[in-house]
């Protein structure tokens, strides 16, 4: 087997990282540049095209926080002591759930939460949520954290006939953990906050990526048969529960009216709440990937390494870039500040206003570059100056 040295071994969690940050873009420039009127996901109206644009995209979230997992185990290695390590993540655990609120939800609505209909928590929320609980589960043995992370990602969805309203004034609770969706926090229900990304399954997420730590501080043969084993089963058990219709899924997949589309319904799965079939089909080719990421050196990789390094300072920078540029897009050319994100009931757009996908990767790509001129000074920045706060983006 070639040599793998040890840096290789952590740059390609770097490159990995950079690669579904990259990913995630598009799914984020479709929102401010192409909005359609239907879901990519809903087959009676969707084309190939909008739904693989879409589809690729699922692997951002998966990958970002089991890779966040990851991460807090090789920092806990690094610094060898576990009551930092738990304040750490506790402390970071905080401090992203106040940037998804204070941040993240400004510069995605260019407006303050209390000002609207109310708030939304995403991706960051349920990472903050899921190192608070980490902070306190990295106490526990191997042993107990993986089976706290097999029976969170395996077992979550025999949750799925419990509904909110099944737990009276505690529904909301059920939404957080599991249902996902708006919850009103006024009398009349208009002003609340949304739950996009329910936190019981990402939970077993970042603590099945804390325990995956270990496999990367093993020699190289054996950290590739892990890998290998990993992603091969994961794919492979995808498969096999998809195909079977029987599990881990809240739809089943149809034959449809022709191979394509029949495709398209198998690879259909559910990301709100993300489901069993969800994980296993985005985890498992990102095992895979670290394999390749390790082996090779090309050009491809030292670019995507760049985004992978300061992933916290892209993820919350970029939508405000994309907003503003959307919003000038739209004015330059149509005389309008026509707002995608704000406005997205179809039937009130404008006329001249149709959906794009040559619009919406020119915007990724534009977007792409710029940042990555941005990450690659941010990241000069940090490893030349040593505030505290910086080892928290």
């Amino acid at each position: 087997m070639k040599h793998v040295d040890d840096r290789n071994r952590l740059q390609s969690l770097d490159i990995l990282r950079g690669l579904v940050i990259v990913l995630m873009a598009i799914d984020h420039v479709r929102d401010f540049w192409s909005l359609e009127a239907f879901q990519p996901e809903d087959l009676t109206q969707t084309s190939p095209e909008y739904f693989f644009t879409r589809w690729i995209t699922h692997f951002c979230a998966p990958v970002f926080v089991f890779l966040a997992g990851t991460s807090s185990f090789l920092y806990g290695h690094k610094v060898n002591d576990k009551k930092a390590l738990s304040q750490f993540l506790l402390i970071r655990g905080c401090w992203l759930i106040f940037i998804e609120l204070f941040v993240i939800n400004f510069s995605f609505l260019l407006g303050f939460f209390w000002n609207e209909w109310g708030f939304f928590l995403q991706v960051i929320w349920a990472i903050g949520v899921a190192m608070i609980a980490l902070s306190g589960l990295i106490w526990l043995s191997d042993k107990w954290l993986l089976f706290i992370a097999v029976l969170l990602i395996f077992g979550h969805n025999l949750l799925n006939t419990i509904v909110p309203a099944d737990l009276g004034s505690f529904s909301w609770a059920w939404k957080m953990l599991h249902e996902g969706g708006y919850h009103g926090l006024n009398a009349s229900g208009n002003w609340g906050v949304y739950y996009v990304y329910p936190i019981l399954p990402w939970i077993g997420v970042i603590v099945a990526g804390y325990v995956f730590g270990r496999v990367m501080l093993f020699d190289t043969g054996k950290r590739f048969k892990c890998l290998l084993c990993l992603g091969v089963g994961a794919v492979g058990l995808f498969v096999v529960l998809r195909y079977s219709n029987w599990y881990g899924d809240t739809a089943n997949w149809e034959q449809q009216k022709n191979t394509l589309y029949t495709l398209m319904s198998f690879l259909n799965t559910q990301k709100y709440p993300p489901s069993l079939l969800f994980l296993l089909m985005t985890l498992g080719p990102a095992f895979l990937l670290l394999m390749w990421f390790e082996r090779g050196k090309n050009k491809l990789f030292e670019w995507l390494k760049v985004f992978g390094r300061v992933p916290l300072f892209f993820y919350v920078l970029h939508f405000m870039f994309i907003h503003l540029t959307s919003l000038l897009y739209f004015k330059l050319v149509h005389g309008e500040w026509f707002d995608l994100v704000n406005n997205q009931n179809a039937k009130t757009w404008p006329d001249y206003y149709e959906p794009s996908l040559l619009r919406l990767y020119l915007a990724w790509a534009v977007t792409i570059v710029v940042f990555y001129f941005l990450c690659y000074w941010f990241d000069r920045y940090k490893s030349t100056h040593k505030y505290w706060w910086l080892k928290f983006l």
